[in-house]
């Protein structure tokens, strides 16, 4: 492997992955804080098993198995700007988590770090 400079701005740290170890932790770090966020309470579970219960089979691709409960139409982030209830049913619907992945690519460039 080759050395190279860390790709976060003005960071001098040569490394052999993209980012040097302490902006790689960083990284990790806030992936976690900020993917937890309104995901892991007791309304966000019981939106998942609502909207799978609703959505057995993805409303996409109409073949595989709905294992993502997505916000839509509006993204949960959107929905509590709105001050709306991101944990009610009627605003998601059950996909294969492919579609999901897929649909997140489009719509939320960033991914889970958009929240």
């Amino acid at each position: 492997m080759t050395w190279r400079v860390c790709n976060v701005a003005r960071c001098p740290e040569l490394t052999q992955a993209k980012q040097c170890e302490a902006h790689t932790k960083k990284r990790e770090a806030q992936r976690y804080t900020t993917r937890d966020k309104g995901y892991n309470t007791a309304g966000h579970k019981a939106f998942r098993t609502l909207v799978l219960q609703r959505d057995p089979i993805c409303v996409l691709c109409d073949i595989a198995v709905a294992t993502d409960a997505d916000h839509y139409p509006i993204d949960r982030k959107q929905l509590v700007l709105l001050g709306m209830d991101p944990n009610d049913p009627e605003n998601g619907r059950g996909l294969c988590h492919d579609c999901h992945s897929k649909e997140t690519a489009r719509n939320q460039p960033g991914g889970f770090l958009q929240q």
